[in-house]
């Protein structure tokens, strides 16, 4: 079954951005709200974990609301807590991890059920956790790339919503091969949003399956 995201046609979608670092992810998803390519959604809050993160700087450049929840030295379910209460106040139907660089916990991810994205620059179930790209160069695969997800009690595990694939050149060492699956990862996160935002889909045991609409 689906999550009814698309609530009336008159009423925006509303994404809660979830970051720790430069956020190129997040600044993709603004420039495409901002080009029309994804009509109906807005960005609600940029949070971040990490007070000097570069991208929660462009957020409030930007004039979006942001919010900071440092989490060094607190307690992962105190801490999450609060990132639930700021999500919730800012009514935010679709959380969004763009370089979120923590591990959520299980009443985070039960307060939002099949409403946290994720984006992981490996083509999963392969290469799952940090240094992806990397892994996957010393492993010598053929075919790399980005995976969008759901996000459950699991690290990189939740059903999948749509991958982007890339070649690995004969040229290519693990930063070229890193660089080039991040302009996939900016499209794929895009289109996923735009998937899970109209509500035209079933997840059928770990398949996302799009519906056809009418509409």
């Amino acid at each position: 079954m689906s999550v009814d995201l698309a609530k009336a046609a008159r009423d925006p979608i509303r994404l809660g951005i979830l970051l720790s670092g430069r956020g190129s992810n997040f600044l993709a998803m603004a420039e495409s709200i901002r080009e029309g390519v994804l009509p109906g959604v807005q960005i609600a809050v940029v949070i971040s974990n990490v007070a000097e993160a570069p991208g929660l700087a462009k957020a409030r450049e930007m004039g979006l609301p942001s919010a900071v929840f440092v989490s060094q030295g607190r307690k992962r379910a105190e801490h999450d807590a609060d990132l639930t209460a700021c999500l919730q106040a800012h009514h935010v139907d679709l959380v969004c991890l763009a370089g979120y660089m923590r591990l959520l916990s299980p009443e985070f991810i039960a307060a939002f059920p099949n409403r946290i994205l994720n984006i992981h620059p490996s083509l999963l179930p392969a290469f799952p956790g940090l240094e992806a790209q990397q892994q996957a160069f010393e492993h010598g695969v053929k075919v790399a790339g980005c995976t969008v997800h759901f996000v459950d009690d699991h690290l990189d595990h939740g059903v999948i919503v749509l991958q982007r694939t890339i070649p690995v050149l004969e040229s290519d060492d693990a930063h070229s091969l890193a660089a080039r699956i991040l302009v996939e990862e900016h499209l794929a996160y895009t289109e996923a949003i735009a998937h899970v935002a109209g509500g035209e889909y079933e997840i059928r045991g770990r398949r996302f399956v799009k519906r056809n609409s009418s509409r």
